[in-house]
């Protein structure tokens, strides 16, 4: 389960006041991921009429396109990209990603009077004596123990992502940075100021209607003038 609190590092381009990227864990990579899975009915429940429009199509995109590599083994892209079921979320908070339910051990009982039959209802009668099925016996699975503890949410944890301002997310590494610098044709590193911000359910219902209405949603939440945000 994410946390209902992160903080973010984003890449500030001082002169043109943009956000070039945001340096993020799992956490807020699982929250992007989660919006996808949101239904259309919560989504127009939470902002009435907005245009789905904006950055959404870059998000899809981009979760379309990183590798199977950085997908936790017990999840698949499938989940978000073509979600099968929906989760009403007009009730919780937005940063808190449902938590898989734990699985259950498989339970057999026989009679007390050990018939050879067997079954999974307590309640049940055995059809040999009739009495109650309410003897225990151990059910041995084929199937091989899990060692490790599966982890929570889409991504893996061992990873740092970097966000575009459009919410295109990829691996975090030094060739994708200076390639992206080129891309925008940022030669001067002295306009770039690093800057840390929280991250909180204000900011995540911030960045879902933005990313509905505009490309540069990053520098929407947490440039726009109307916050009155200060870069020196």
């Amino acid at each position: 389960m994410t946390k209902s609190m992160m903080t973010l590092k984003l890449l500030v381009n001082k002169q043109d006041r943009k956000i070039v990227f945001a340096e993020v864990n799992k956490d807020f990579v699982d929250f992007l991921f989660y919006i996808l899975t949101l239904p259309i009915g919560a989504i127009t429940k939470l902002f009435a009429k907005e245009p789905l429009s904006g950055s959404l199509g870059d998000l899809y995109q981009s979760i379309e396109n990183l590798n199977d590599t950085y997908i936790l083994q017990n999840k698949t892209k499938d989940t978000v990209l073509n979600p099968k079921s929906s989760t009403d979320v007009l009730g919780q908070d937005l940063l808190l990603i449902p938590k898989d339910p734990p699985a259950v051990a498989k339970k057999t009982y026989k009679c007390n009077n050990r018939c050879f039959y067997i079954t999974s209802d307590l309640n049940a009668t055995c059809p040999n004596c009739r009495s109650s099925m309410g003897y225990e016996v151990a059910y041995v699975s084929t199937e091989p123990a899990k060692v490790a503890v599966e982890e929570d949410g889409f991504v893996k944890g061992v990873v740092t992502y970097m966000v575009m301002d459009d919410l295109a997310v990829k691996p975090m590494s030094t060739i994708s940075a200076i390639t992206l610098l080129n891309k925008l044709s940022i030669k001067d590193v002295s306009v770039l100021e690093e800057k840390e911000v929280e991250f909180k359910l204000e900011e995540g219902l911030k960045l879902l209607k933005a990313s509905m209405v505009c490309k540069n949603v990053l520098t929407r939440v947490f440039l726009d003038p109307e916050d009155h945000v200060e870069i020196r």
